[in-house]
């Protein structure tokens, strides 16, 4: 399945840019923003401030596939018996 471009323009540091990201990765920006309780705008300052050399939009698909990456440890670990676990905690489940 293809997903279209989707471009938004925002502004960053009074100049203004755009960003081009598939749909479903928007659908990610603007959930993060809503558990954030903030904008999508904001986050693309943030991502922008710490990007490096990379360009906004791939930054921004990273962040986004990282955060997605990280709710599902999160969820992948709550679901987990607390004995499996401890089997591949770095101690071994032999905690002091």
């Amino acid at each position: 399945m293809r997903s279209a471009m989707v471009k938004r323009s925002v502004v960053i540091a009074g100049h203004k840019t755009s960003v081009s990201l598939e749909e479903p990765f928007w659908a990610v920006m603007r959930q993060i923003a809503e558990s954030e309780a903030t904008t999508v705008s904001a986050i693309l300052r943030r991502i922008e401030a710490s990007r490096g050399n990379s360009n906004l939009s791939s930054a921004t698909r990273v962040f986004a596939l990282e955060h997605v990456r990280g709710r599902a440890g999160v969820q992948a670990a709550a679901a987990m018996p607390a004995r499996a676990a401890a089997l591949i905690s770095p101690s071994g489940g032999n905690a002091p």
